[in-house]
């Protein structure tokens, strides 16, 4: 099997985006604009924050009454109450918490600090904070078929954000929504160079993506919240970002 070559392409000029915005005609102009002609098979990365500013996902801080929990969590690890009801509101457990992180199952499955809410690159006072879209997948779903009909090929759309790891410094890019490719390639039972048959081999294509093209992408100001990547072949995958999810039975830590 050939080993594909991967070419990523920032589309830069994307407006900012608010809940009366068209987000997939916004980034289909955008990218008609930076002379971008999608093929079939290409992927656009799209920054979660984007997704979440056109979802209205939105929360202003002084609607949020703290509960005797988040009070609790909040004076431990000098943090905002009214912040930390909502990452409650927004996780099924909390895994881990200390000074300054709150380490939390999301509703939507995935662990990472502070329910992925932030206050970066959002309009408004610091009591505006931006939650994690409501269904992610479904996201992606939508966009796909409204950018696909924009240009008349096949494409498949990743919802990516940028997360802490265990024992790594550093964030990297993961999908939280997948729409239009494999999301986990299972390997297993394919032979290595050698003959050795694979057991353990599954490749999580769609992080590799989104880690990717957050290198073009940016974290700050660069204002790039899309990028196309191109030479992973998409198809008529159901996979989502939730075949990432490790089973809570085979959690080790």
């Amino acid at each position: 099997m050939p080993v594909p070559a991967i070419a990523l392409y920032p589309v830069p000029g994307l407006p900012l985006v608010d809940a009366d915005t068209d987000l997939a005609a916004v980034v289909a102009t955008a990218v008609s604009e930076a002379d971008l002609q999608p093929r079939n098979g290409d992927i656009f990365a799209i920054a979660q924050k984007i997704v979440s500013k056109a979802e209205g996902c939105l929360v202003d801080l002084n609607d949020i009454t703290p509960s005797a929990k988040a009070r609790e969590l909040a004076q431990g690890g000098d943090k905002d109450p009214r912040l930390v009801e909502l990452i409650l509101r927004e996780s099924r457990r909390v895994v881990r918490h200390n000074a300054g992180v709150i380490i939390v199952e999301h509703r939507i499955g995935i662990v990472l600090a502070n329910a992925g809410i932030d206050r970066s690159n959002v309009a408004g006072d610091e009591d505006t904070v931006l939650v994690l879209p409501e269904d992610p997948d479904a996201s992606a779903v939508h966009l796909r078929q409204a950018l696909e009909q924009f240009f008349g090929v096949r494409l498949g759309v990743l919802i990516t954000d940028s997360v802490g790891r265990p024992w790594r410094l550093g964030t990297t890019g993961i999908a939280i929504g997948c729409a239009g490719l494999d999301a986990l390639d299972d390997r297993r039972g394919q032979k290595d160079m050698f003959g050795r048959v694979l057991q353990v081999a599954e490749v999580a294509i769609a992080d590799c993506a989104a880690s990717a093209a957050g290198l073009v992408m940016g974290e700050g100001a660069e204002g790039i919240p899309v990028a196309l990547v191109r030479g992973l072949q998409t198809g008529d995958s159901n996979q989502t970002a939730k075949s990432l999810l490790r089973p809570v039975d085979e959690d080790l830590f």
